[in-house]
């Protein structure tokens, strides 16, 4: 089956095809929801970043407290047991209740209501609009412009390198 200018066809699975009817202006749309999930995402990682780092940190507490008695600080190995070591990072919480809550209240519910409007408006593919701009800069026929990972860059007519 031949594509464009020629080439075997090796444009986009039907996954990352626009279905029928589906307007340029509700593709970006969903693009723009997309980008602003993938933003979360990343900020979700930060937020677990954060939650990893301060436990890291309240544990190596232990180990100066201990230090600090061998070194002969009783009082300053005190001062960092009762005054640090196991503080709520913000009042009444440490940093597992900070990753719950965000999950609960404002993660989960952006990702419910993005697959649900891919689901509604695009029949369920994903990127349509990432596909379409992949679509729009490749060179057909190039071995590493392939549009989908199953289509062999020998086949497409590609110099193999």
């Amino acid at each position: 089956m031949s594509g464009r200018n020629g080439q075997p066809d090796d444009g986009p699975d039907r996954r990352h095809q626009r279905p029928e009817g589906l307007s340029d202006e509700t593709v970006e749309a969903l693009g723009s929801l997309s980008k602003a999930l993938e933003t979360t995402e990343r900020a979700r990682g930060h937020l677990y970043s954060f939650h990893q780092l301060t436990g890291t940190a309240d544990l190596e507490l232990d180990r100066a407290v201990e230090l600090l008695h061998k070194a002969g600080h009783p009082d300053w190995a005190e001062a960092v047991r009762t005054q640090v070591l196991g503080r709520n990072v913000i009042p009444g919480h440490w940093t597992f209740q900070i990753v719950e809550a965000y999950d609960h209240t404002y993660y989960r519910p952006f990702r419910e209501l993005e697959q649900a409007a891919v689901e509604e408006l695009a029949d369920g593919r994903d990127h349509l609009f990432e596909a379409e701009m992949k679509e729009a800069r490749r060179t057909v026929g190039h071995p590493h412009h392939t549009a989908r990972p199953d289509v062999d860059p020998q086949v497409t007519g590609g110099d193999g390198g």
